[in-house]
Parts: structure tokens; sequence; C-alpha cells
């Protein structure tokens, strides 16, 4: 601390001193010598640096030593003018670290009248404490003799006329509220370094921490310390200066921690580039976007675009029940292939002859989709996905987001590869996920990242009728229970539809999973897995530890 920011400053009513009859003004700098020795140091020639040795001093001149010594924080020479020294160094001592100030200034209000029985010293102390404040308030103490010398008479009241024994003073509030971000059930994510937010657990969302940090806003610590008396538990029990002012609340995310690790703990458990995108239907809540390290930084987990495969049938589904043209109990033909203008569309090694609409689903029959989809309008695939916000634009506050890409086919060959999501089809994960959110929804859901800091909608979406969702909800679940993705069916009422999307030259194939279980709606996506096998299992995992 510099000499200027330690200086004590004591003012002392009706002595005179160097033959001036008033005020004098004491300004001591610790280290400095002291510019107005006492009557005993100035009879030996030293200076003063301990408690007086000689009966001589007047009770007045012990009172300016005491404050003096306390002033410049040497806390044992002040200890030793009292008739409890090791009470008095222990109280002091705890205070100044409890305290940390800037400085002390002590000024007197009167000191002891010469011969009085029981002398009295009243005094002000003014601590500047963090934040540039200044704390002031008046005391007293009283003077004892101890042999044939004067000596403070100590009390715990010197230091504050309402600090008693088992309480103790407290700076409260210069740190401020330690949590920036705090999940949907109230667990930190982000705590406090200063004015920086900075993740509790650097494992936890990284697609998701740079969002949070940058949303959230720095809380103004200006002026925000305190003095409280606590008890010896840290209690409060009377604010002594400055203003309670109640933490300002972290932000809240829609990110469940423990969705968060289940997420990502699935998607670690495969070597190939893996990702995770779990929503909340209710309330279009994030609860989780997670990518293992092979995948890279990148969030492809929120943007990165790819063929959706045999997922897509939700959207294919949906046109075609919504047009009237079939229900899901409507008998169709599943070839094992199907030329359909220039193109052979091809089931994986299986023919299902004649058989409903919800079987050709659940068994992922390409060929009777395709069919469908060829005799629909080139624009129905685009019309029905814009009913599962694949043509939406949200802006989530830190998140740069896409849902995918759905254009009218040129023609009706495309039409049919569009259709089991091969073709020009491009979704991500998240987009997936909100497919079938609005699935388990029964309508439209706004993804939020933040309960408090709401994403703007800049083209919103209608779900499909009720009549179409209904179908749907039974035919995803019959995936899980008679159908391709079987191996879940001891993880609940899951809902769902398995994807194996080809590209480059249709020698390699992603492997996907979307579905739905009670709250959450997810996608999941394993690059280069050859089919969706991967995929089902890391969604089991994650279901697994939900």
């Amino acid at each position: 601390m510099s000499q200027a920011r330690r200086r004590w400053i004591l003012a002392i009513g009706g002595v005179a001193v160097v033959a001036i009859v008033g005020l004098a003004l004491f300004v001591l700098v610790p280290g400095d010598p002291d510019p107005t020795p006492d009557l005993a140091s100035a009879q030996s020639g030293s200076g003063l640096t301990s408690a007086p040795a000689e009966p001589k001093l007047s009770a007045s001149q012990v009172s300016e030593q005491f404050l003096r010594a306390v002033s410049t924080q040497q806390f044992s020479t002040a200890a030793q003018l009292t008739d409890d020294p090791a009470a008095a160094e222990a109280l002091l001592t705890a205070v100044n670290s409890a305290l940390r100030p800037d400085a002390v200034i002590a000024t007197v209000n009167a000191l002891p009248e010469e011969g009085a029985a029981q002398p009295t010293a009243t005094y002000q102390l003014a601590w500047q404490i963090t934040g540039g404040q200044t704390w002031k308030y008046a005391s007293s103490f009283g003077l004892v003799r101890s042999g044939q010398r004067w000596v403070v008479h100590w009390a715990s009241t010197l230091v504050h006329p309402r600090l008693v024994p088992g309480s103790k003073l407290a700076l409260i509030g210069a740190a401020g509220q330690p949590t920036a971000v705090v999940d949907k059930n109230g667990e930190p994510v982000l705590t406090w370094q200063g004015a920086t937010a900075t993740a509790a657990d650097p494992k936890l969302a990284p697609m998701l921490i740079g969002a949070m940090s940058r949303t959230v806003t720095p809380q103004d610590e200006a002026g925000t310390s305190r003095v409280a008396l606590v008890d010896a538990g840290g209690k409060e029990i009377e604010n002594l200066f400055g203003t309670v002012t109640p933490p300002k609340e972290p932000l809240r995310t829609t990110v469940s921690v423990k969705v968060q690790h289940a997420a990502q703990a699935a998607v670690d458990s495969v070597s190939a580039p893996a990702y995770l995108v779990a929503i909340q239907p209710s309330t279009g809540g994030i609860l989780a976007v997670a990518q293992n390290s092979t995948a890279g930084t990148a969030p492809k987990a929120l943007n990165g675009l790819y063929p959706p495969g045999s997922t897509f049938k939700v959207v294919t589904g949906a046109a075609a029940l919504g047009s009237g043209k079939a229900t899901a109990n409507t008998v169709l033909p599943c070839p094992g292939s199907k030329v359909i203008g220039t193109r052979t569309i091809r089931n994986a090694d299986f023919d299902l002859g004649d058989v409903p609409l919800h079987t050709a689903f659940a068994k992922s029959c390409n060929t009777t989709f395709a069919q469908l989809a060829a005799d629909l309008p080139l624009d129905a695939l685009p019309r029905a996905a814009a009913q599962f916000g694949f043509a939406a634009d949200f802006e989530i506050p830190g998140l740069t987001t896409q849902t995918g890409r759905v254009d009218t086919a040129s023609g009706v060959a495309q039409q049919a590869e569009n259709s089991i999501g091969q073709g020009t089809v491009q979704t991500s994960p998240f987009g997936l996920a909100l497919m079938v959110a609005t699935v388990a929804k029964g309508g439209p859901v706004t993804p939020q990242l933040f309960t408090t800091v709401k994403t703007t909608v800049r083209t919103g979406y209608k779900g499909p009728s009720g009549a179409v969702i209904a179908d749907l909800r039974s035919m995803m679940r019959e995936v899980v229970t008679a159908g391709r993705g079987e191996a879940l069916r001891g993880y609940g009422a899951v809902h769902g539809k398995t994807g194996t999307a080809q590209f480059g030259d249709g020698s390699q194939a992603h492997g996907w999973f979307a579905g739905y279980r009670d709250d959450v709606a997810f996608a999941v996506l394993v690059e280069n897995a050859g089919a969706a096998a991967p995929a089902v299992s890391v969604t089991g995992k994650f279901l697994g530890a939900i």
C-alpha cells in the first residue's frame, strides 16, 4: 500500500501543540519518522516504537499513542497500551483482515481531562474500503491504572460500538453473485471470475458455453461493498454500512446438466464423428448439444447439413397423409426395387409385398414412400417439411443454427429420391430434433436456450393437422415395437425413425435415429456409420442415462 493511501489523520481538540491553541492535526505515514514524539520519547531522545515503559505519560498521551498505533496498523504496539494485550491484538488484526481497508482515519473528538478520576477519550473512525467508500462512526474508550501508568481499558466496542463478544465484522458484496448461469434445475453452468463468465465444468456443453457467456450480462460490482455484523458462523446479524442489494439473479439456461452429460457420454461411445441434439418439446428448451472429439470443434450438431435418409419419411408420410391419398392403414406395395422416372429405388435387401402404410414406415420401405411421393405435386415435400420447421428462421441468442434445406424437386425422379432423404434434401441434427419435437408436441416448437432471454422468430411455422400428428405418433412408435428400431424396446415408450443416408458415390452412408420419449425429443447422427444401427446404439446409451 502506498504511503498516501495509508495516512492516518488525527485531529485533537483542546490541546496546545507547538504553541498553537485549538485543534492539532497529526499526519503519520507508516515507516516515516514520527513528526510529534511524545513527552517520554522526547526526554529519552528516541522516537515512538513501542508502548511507553515509564509511568509518566498522561491519560491524554496514552490515548493519542493508542489511536496512532491503530491507525498505522501497528496492532501489537496498540495492544501493549491496553489492559488486555492478547485480546486487543487478536481482534484488531482480525477486523483489519476482514475489512481490508485502503486507509484508516482517526479523528479525536475529546481527549481525557487532566486529573480526571475516570478519564475517557472519544473519537471518530473512518475506514476507506473497496470501491472508494468511506465508513465513518464514533466510539470511545476509558483509561485505567495499571500500576503507576495509564492504559486503555480494552473492550471490543472500541473497534465498533455494536461489536460484542461472539460477533464479527464482515465485508460483504464486493464479489457479487458468484454464479453467472444455471441450468434448468438450478445447477451452476457458468461462474463469475471477475467480469468474465467461466464454465463451472470445462467439459460441459462446449457447443453452448460460448453462446451463454456471450449472452449473460456482467454484474456491476461498483459500490456493492458493505460492512455487516455477523455471528461466529458468518450469519448476518445487522447491516452496519452500505446498501443491502440482493445479488443479481443468474441467467437460467434451458440446458439440463444431467441430459447434457448423458448426451456427451453417448456420442463419446463411438469413434466415428457423432452428434446428438435434445430439445424439450413442451417448451422448446434446448436440453443438450453434444458431439465427440472426432467430430471436431465446428458446431455441426447445430448447423451442419447432411442427407437425412429415411428419417425424412416422417415428412414424406405427413405429405401423403395430409394429401388424403393414403391413411396409416392403406395397403400399398413394397417391392424390393422400383423404377420411378429415370431412377431405380431399392430397399435394403427386402421385399414386403403389399403391406399397410404403417408397416412400410416401421420397416422403412423405400419403394413405398418413393411411389407415394411420385404421385404428389413437386412442391409437396417442401410444403410438408415447412410444417416441421425446416423453412423457419430462428434467432437464438448466441447461437447460429440451421434446420435444413428442402427444395422443390426438378422432376419425378428427384422427387422419389428426396422422399427417402436422399437427392437434394439436407438437414442438420438440430433440424431433425425440431422435426420430432413438433410431432411430440403436436404443433410448432420455438427452440430456446434461455428461459428469460427469448428466441426471436423471424419466420415461424405451423405444424401438421391433429389427425396427421396422431398417425405419425402411432407409426413412429411401431418403428420401435416392431420395426427397424426394435433395439430400443427396453427404453420406455420411445417413438422414432431410423435412417441410413448414402453420400458421395453411394458406397458410404451416415446413420441416423430421430425420436422422442416423454418430453425429450432428440436426433442422433453417426457419420459414415454404414447403417442406422450405430445411431440406435448411441440413442440407447443416451436414453438409459436420463
